[in-house]
């Protein structure tokens, strides 16, 4: 009797499983449009009781099964529950409806120990269906209406969506999205995405194909004979990615028998169907109304947490990859681009643009490109540094400073005693090191290689986009931010694309707001500039008191040390103002109001470029062309606030303080940078792991990170910064100004950015690949606004390096001597020792009996750096003829160089074409021959239809 009636019992609980189960798929898109919320009748509650996707207590509902006295109980929370869950679970895999074995159970209790499904962190739960997208929110979360909404228009829009509660934390819930075959040809076709066609032949000039020279053969020969390049990855290990190799064509539904569709399952890549998830996510409405859709508003107003495209997989294997081959392109991308141990190979771009989408890919495009072109450079600084080395000794300059026992030189500060100029030795032998005569040359070349690189990038580029089928590829129109929309949304006009009515900002309006954030920007700058002269004041204070320091280690290079100090602290400066200028920015942007995403991100590039360049480069910008320009001269030095005196340069030059602070500040920088890039989230994501084990956030079904499914694995891990792809480009574009603009000062920029360059390549793969939740595969053509200001710093480097060496450096004054005051002026060469007596040459004199009493009561005579008349002259201390000689040929040397140098520039940019010339031709080939195909395969495709449906057309042509 008992048995009997439980065997009813069970029955009935599965047929209302059954029977609503039915009713939910039968459903109609506009039944589910009408419905607001859910709401059970009395009759479905004890159906939805065992079947709700996340009751209060998971712990009642692990693996129990539930009796007819269990459920009614449980009526009241039940209620509660549906309201804010809006989703139910279906049955298990394998498990009907109506299975006498019991109600079906929560889906995280099929996940516990041993018996976990291999692809359970993939796909949905009949292990076939691919997880597409993952959202997350709160169940303690109030949008709950929202939520149901939207999660009911995803499913009308032919979304499947499976719900399940996270292992590690009580609170989180997450929804799979997965997107059937219809839906995805249906917005493939909305979105012209192009898919492979056809494979690609490739036709080649027959004269360089059949008559080729002895030398091309010969040539071939010898190649063939060379080892293979170790830079190169083996073919072998990375995967035949059959869209790189093929036709593409805008996908539609009509012509589908013209695509290459081997598999509905491999046809659309991994990121191709996330990209097209993203774009219903994008589109799809959660309240009535014109501006209520999109899954970005969601996550603002904190009805979702996250949205993310899941990750492939693990990223390690315990078997090797050689024998075993890759579990997935997550793991490929690990083995072959984010270990230390290749980090001489070349990237593998295709498969970073399959799997992280074109934007990336060009980012990584982009930096590699840079990098690769940093190694000429680098090698031509490296041969003028070794250069300087090498004849450091033998150089006339360093040798007059180095044997000047006798020549007493002015005090340098008011606490300061005479000293002699061969104190300057070292000082001078370490100048030379930096300005000698190849200066000028690779101020030229580093000009040139600037155009080079950029004009080289753009057919680069122009190959990446052929290849990666971007070509015919237009951005689509950018959706208007939300901020934008709820600020002038009583204001519209129609929009000129679209037809149809949107807000739109006064001209007025927006140009108040341009001048409140330009006058925010300014009003940053002179903070910038205001922390640049504190830093001088504190040089002027620090330079007293090592002067006058009890260490006698530290009273004789007081110089050296008030120069490192201030350096220290200007980069603690910085660092700091850094973090105040990214909020400053950010409010800037948004005060602006951007009508779109696109156009808030480049306005938003273009402050923290602004601020950030100012910055980095206002202190090196004093020490070049200000530093001892305005100190006067003994016995009427000019002085800040009439009491400190300002600082002059040395008497080997201002060069050798330019050195320090580059170095210093371009060394640190790029540590700080590295850090807080991969230590930060390495850091972050071991707290996570950390606390998953002690349980801190867990439930009470936590498990170990081994053992968890990828999206509980992927929600631990740290999102892409909010910026995108901004602080990445704006690191790098920073480095190249500080290794273009002052690159005649510090020879060694460089090689110091290619090393930085080398190891920052392998950290944003390690971090993209294993310390990141995948980001949104997003498209591209180029790298945006950053390619125009990497122009203007091209530009800005030519005039800076024109003034570095007319000004700072003593290439010029050099000059003039030799050739109008040395001792070769009536010979006809030019040499070091036409330098001889440059430095007695350079240097004015001053009677100290004016101002400074010996220890004896005698008048002396000591030394400073100018071109000055002697106390003798009928007109003491004016200023020589040959200072004018000097100055003079400094204006020229500026103006002759930098018209030289813009013109060898122009000269470049205008003979290197944007696009070679065999892409040019090898597009409109296959343009022609898509067409041709187009034609034949709708052709084949008639005949294929006639021969199926038995008829015959006469009149019809061929």
């Amino acid at each position: 009797m008992c048995v009997c009636v439980s065997v009813c019992v069970c029955v009935y609980v599965s047929a209302c499983v059954c029977s609503f189960k039915f009713a939910c798929m039968h459903n109609s898109i506009s039944e589910i449009l009408k419905e607001k919320t859910l709401k059970p009748t009395r009759r479905s509650l004890p159906c939805l009781a065992p079947s709700q996707t996340h009751p209060l207590n998971l712990n009642h509902f692990l693996s129990v099964p539930l009796s007819p006295s269990e459920a009614k109980p449980e009526a009241p929370r039940i209620t509660h529950s549906i309201s804010s869950s809006c989703s139910l679970l279906p049955p298990q895999p394998g498990q009907s409806a109506g299975s006498p074995s019991g109600p079906p159970r929560l889906r995280f209790s099929s996940f516990q120990g041993k018996n976990r499904p291999k692809s359970s962190g993939l796909l949905l739960r009949d292990g076939k269906k691919r997880i597409d997208y993952i959202l997350v929110y709160k169940k303690s979360s109030l949008q709950v209406e929202k939520r149901c909404t939207f999660e009911k228009n995803l499913r009308a829009e032919g979304m499947v969506l499976e719900k399940e509660p996270s292992l590690t934390n009580n609170d989180i819930m997450f929804v799979k999205i997965h997107a059937p075959w219809d839906t995805l040809c249906k917005y493939a076709e909305q979105m012209n995405i192009r898919m492979p066609f056809r494979k690609k032949c490739f036709f080649t000039d027959w004269k360089s194909k059949n008559i080729r020279s002895r030398f091309q053969l010969r040539c071939a020969q010898i190649k063939s004979w060379l080892p293979r390049n170790p830079m190169k990855l083996d073919k072998a290990a990375l995967p035949d990615l059959q869209d790189t190799d093929c036709y593409t064509a805008p996908f539609t539904r009509a012509r589908m028998h013209h695509f290459t569709i081997n598999s509905r399952q491999s046809f659309f890549s991994n990121s191709t169907r996330s990209r097209i998830v993203h774009h219903v996510l994008q589109r799809t409405k959660y309240e009535d109304g014109k501006s209520k859709m999109g899954i970005n508003r969601l996550l603002g107003n904190g009805t979702y947490e996250a949205a993310f495209p899941p990750h492939e997989g693990g990223y390690k294997s315990r078997h090797p990859i050689k024998t075993h081959g890759a579990q997935n392109h997550r793991h490929l991308l690990y083995e072959r681009w984010a270990r230390w141990g290749i980090w001489y190979k070349y990237q593998p771009l295709d498969l970073i643009r399959r799997y992280f989408g074109e934007k990336i890919g060009l980012y990584f495009a982009w930096l590699g490109w840079y990098t690769g072109m940093l190694i000429p450079a680098a090698l031509v600084g490296l041969f003028v540094f070794l250069y300087g080395l090498f004849t450091m000794d033998s150089s006339q300059v360093s040798k007059e400073i180095c044997d000047a026992n006798t020549t007493i030189m002015c005090p340098m500060c008011e606490e300061c005693e005479p000293w002699t100029l061969s104190d300057s030795c070292v000082y001078a032998k370490v100048t030379h090191l930096f300005d000698n005569g190849g200066t000028v040359f690779f101020a030229i070349f580093m000009a040139i290689w600037a155009t080079v690189f950029l004009e080289f990038w753009k057919r680069r580029r122009a190959e990446l986009t052929y290849d990666w089928d971007l070509i015919d590829w237009e951005e689509e129109e950018d959706e208007l931010r939300p901020q934008f929309e709820a600020k002038y949304s009583r204001v519209e006009r129609v929009n000129p694309i679209s037809g149809k009515p949107e807000p739109f900002q006064p001209l007025t309006d927006k140009l108040s707001r341009l001048m409140v954030s330009v006058s925010g920007i300014f009003f940053m700058i002179s903070l910038v500039l205001t922390a640049v002269f504190a830093v001088v004041v504190f040089r002027l204070i620090a330079m007293e008191k090592f002067a006058s320091f009890d260490w006698e280690f530290v009273k004789k290079n007081w110089q050296f040390a008030t120069s490192g100090t201030g350096v220290c602290i200007n980069f603690v400066i910085i660092m700091s103002l850094n973090v105040v200028y990214e909020k400053v920015a950010y409010l800037l942007t948004n005060l602006e109001h951007p009508r779109t995403e696109s156009e808030w991100e480049n306005s938003f590039a273009l402050k923290m470029f602004l601020f950030q360049f100012v910055n980095l480069n206002s202190s090196t910008f004093y020490i070049a062309f200000f530093l001892g320009r305005f100190a006067g001269r003994p016995g009427k030095y000019n002085k800040l606030f009439n009491r400190w005196r300002l600082e002059e340069c040395h008497p080997s030059g201002c060069l050798i303080d330019l050195c320090l602070q580059m170095g210093v500040i371009m060394f640190f920088k790029q540590i700080w940078n590295n850090f807080m890039e991969l230590g930060y989230p390495l850091l972050q994501n071991w707290w996570s792991r950390r606390k998953m084990k002690q349980g801190g956030g867990g439930g009470p079904n936590a498990e170990t990170t081994a053992t968890l499914p990828q999206w509980d694995k992927d929600w631990n891990l740290q999102p892409m910064n909010a910026h995108g792809l901004v602080d990445e480009y704006l690191e790098m574009v920073l480095q190249f100004g500080f290794t273009t603009i002052f690159v005649a000062a510090f020879p060694l920029a460089p090689l110091l950015a290619l090393l930085n360059n080398i190891i920052e390549i392998r950290l944003d793969a390690y971090k993209f690949v294993t310390q990141w939740r995948r980001p949104m595969p997003a498209r591209a053509t180029d790298i945006g606004i950053w390619h125009g200001i990497l122009e203007g710093i091209g530009v800005l480097a030519v005039i800076t390096n024109a003034f570095v060496i007319a000004i700072t450096s003593d290439y010029i004054p050099r000059f003039v001597y030799a050739f109008k005051y040395g001792p070769c002026v009536d010979k006809g060469y030019r040499n070091e020792k036409c330098l001889r007596g440059y430095m007695n040459s350079s240097l004015s004199v001053f009677e100290m009996g004016e101002a400074y009493n010996g220890s004896q009561g005698q008048t002396r005579f000591c030394r400073y750096r100018d071109y000055r008349a002697p106390p003798w002259s009928p007109a003491p201390y004016d200023f020589t003829l040959q200072f004018w000689h000097v100055l003079a040929a400094r204006l020229a040397f500026i103006i002759v160089f930098e018209h030289l140098v813009y013109g060898i520039k122009s000269f470049i940019a205008y003979l290197i074409p944007d696009m070679p010339k065999g892409l040019c031709e090898r597009m409109r080939r296959e343009k022609y021959l898509m067409q041709e195909l187009m034609y034949e395969a709708e052709l084949t495709h008639l005949h294929k239809e006639k021969k199926k449906n038995g008829k015959r057309y006469h009149h019809e042509w061929p």
